[in-house]
């Protein structure tokens, strides 16, 4: 892997910060971290600017609408909005994954149905894969589906599914063959979340904030050109969905754990605890993973651009980062001593590190487990035996 951009990476790049500077509020960089759960109304705006600026779907087809560059463009983008901490998109479920499995397998109808709309933010897709008895084990989904005449007649229950308070479609993956064992008799869905029989009720987590939801289905109807690919092959159709999930996840997480390093940084210098050998010697250990993060994801960037097909590499990615970033919370807590205890308007950063460390429990949990992370890399990184 050659770490130096080529002449057009660089000159994109520096097109990107330039544009940065320009979209972004002239008092952003001065602006004290968010607390809470992101804007909406905000990140629809940004999302907006980006796809008239050419900026959504950076790796996606041209004739779909994206800007049919290689990956390594899309890693710099995340570089760079990373370290400004610029909004993201607010498609980020239909850009990542609902968007490459239609172009993948969806039907024309679908593809022109959705992608363009996914990359303008107009439409907002979620996804619905774990049940409350099928969190990372996907192959013992039970949300059934019968063919009835010229739909689908859906009914069971989802969760952990971001956004769905304000999706309109969701990715949506059911039993239709209750006698087929496993992963077999699966079959894939664009749900129209305005459906009726469609419930939303949301899960307020230990944040505060009600980022995640449960989706309730009862007798509801989805037309037969609503399958992606076909009856009975949604295992395939889901894995396509997850790998790309993987594809450019770690250089996501790695600008995200950036970002709350440099704040790491400021708070150190803020409390006074710069000269202090003890947390130099604990930044020092925490930005050493940082790195080691940084060009595992180069390696993984590697195989990707060489094969088209994202890796089990990016497992890797996302244990290192959501334990790390654990680690970061706490030393930050650590840190603000006795303040520590101060939310809301008069802590520190109105509370910022306070609802880091909480919703950094959930990093170990959410798109896939550490352990279950832990037993791919096993088995599909490292080599070793299955262990069932």
């Amino acid at each position: 892997m050659d770490f130096r951009d080529t002449p057009d990476e660089a000159d994109f790049r520096a097109d990107l910060r330039r544009w940065l500077r320009e979209a972004l509020p002239t008092d952003w960089a001065d602006r004290p971290p968010q607390v809470g759960h992101q804007d909406v109304a905000l990140r629809r705006e940004w999302t907006r600017r980006l796809f008239d600026a050419g900026y959504a779907g950076l790796t996606w087809l041209t004739e779909y609408g994206g800007g049919g560059k290689p990956y390594s463009y899309q890693a710099i983008y995340l570089e760079e909005t990373g370290r400004v901490h610029a909004p993201e998109h607010i498609g980020v479920i239909g850009l990542g994954m609902a968007g490459p499995t239609i172009m993948v397998h969806g039907t024309d109808t679908q593809k022109k149905q959705h992608l363009a709309s996914i990359l303008s933010g107009e439409t907002i897709f979620c996804q619905g894969f774990s049940e409350p008895g099928s969190g990372s084990d996907l192959a013992s989904v039970a949300t059934r589906a019968e063919l009835d005449g010229d739909s689908y007649l859906v009914n069971g229950q989802k969760v952990w599914s971001s956004w769905a308070h304000i999706a309109d479609y969701c990715i949506l993956l059911t039993r239709t063959d209750p006698a087929a064992a496993g992963h077999r008799g699966l079959t894939y869905f664009i749900l129209d979340m305005h459906a009726p029989g469609v419930e939303v009720r949301p899960l307020r987590q230990i944040t505060g904030d009600p980022e995640f939801n449960e989706i309730f289905l009862s007798d509801v109807r989805i037309p037969v050109e609503d399958v992606v690919d076909a009856p009975g092959n949604g295992w395939a159709v889901a894995m396509t969905t997850l790998l790309h999930e993987r594809g450019t996840l770690g250089f996501a997480l790695t600008s995200s754990l950036e970002g709350n390093m440099a704040r790491l940084l400021e708070t150190v210098k803020a409390v006074g605890a710069a000269g202090d050998p003890v947390v130099r010697n604990r930044v020092a250990a925490l930005y050493v993973e940082l790195e080691g993060l940084r060009y595992t994801n180069f390696r993984s960037l590697t195989t990707l651009m060489k094969t088209g097909v994202p890796g089990p590499e990016g497992s890797v990615a996302k244990l290192c980062w959501s334990e790390t970033n654990q680690r970061v919370t706490t030393l930050a807590l650590e840190l603000l001593g006795s303040d520590a205890q101060l939310d809301g308007d008069g802590g520190f950063w109105s509370g910022f590190w306070q609802y880091q460390k909480l919703r950094s429990r959930g990093n170990t949990i959410e798109a896939g487990t550490s352990e279950v992370l832990r037993n791919i890399i096993a088995e599909r990184v490292v080599g070793l035996p299955r262990s069932r």
